[in-house]
C-alpha cells in the first residue's frame, strides 16, 4: 500500500511538472480574434494575456461604436484563450492519469 502512494505521489509529481511546461509554452502561442469588418484587431497568448490591440482609424471618431468593438473583440478573444488553456491541459492532466474517466 505505502509503495501504491509513493507511486501516486510520484506521478502526481509528474504531471504536475508537466503543467507548468504547458503552461509556460501556453504563454508563447498568439491567438488573433477581430470584427467582422476588422476594425478592431486584439492579439491574446492562450494564457489569457492581451498582447496587443489595434484600432482602425474610422473608429477613433465614435467612442460608443469603438467601445462595443473592443468588448466583443475582447471577450472573444479571451473566450478563445480560454478554450485552447483548457483544453491544453485537460490533454496533459489526461496523459498522467493511470486510467480513463
Amino acid at each position: 500500500m505505502f509503495g501504491n502512494m509513493m507511486d501516486m505521489m510520484g506521478k502526481l509529481q509528474e504531471i504536475k511538472q508537466k503543467t507548468d511546461e504547458a503552461k509556460e509554452q501556453l504563454s508563447n502561442v498568439l491567438l488573433e480574434e477581430s470584427t467582422t469588418d476588422g476594425s478592431v484587431k486584439v492579439t491574446i497568448t492562450a494564457n489569457r494575456e492581451i498582447k496587443s490591440i489595434s484600432i482602425s482609424d474610422t473608429l477613433l471618431e465614435d467612442k460608443e461604436a469603438l467601445e462595443d468593438f473592443l468588448i466583443l473583440t475582447l471577450n472573444k478573444a479571451i473566450a478563445k484563450a480560454t478554450e485552447k488553456n483548457e483544453a491544453t491541459l485537460a490533454a496533459v492532466a489526461k496523459q498522467g492519469l493511470p486510467f480513463n474517466f
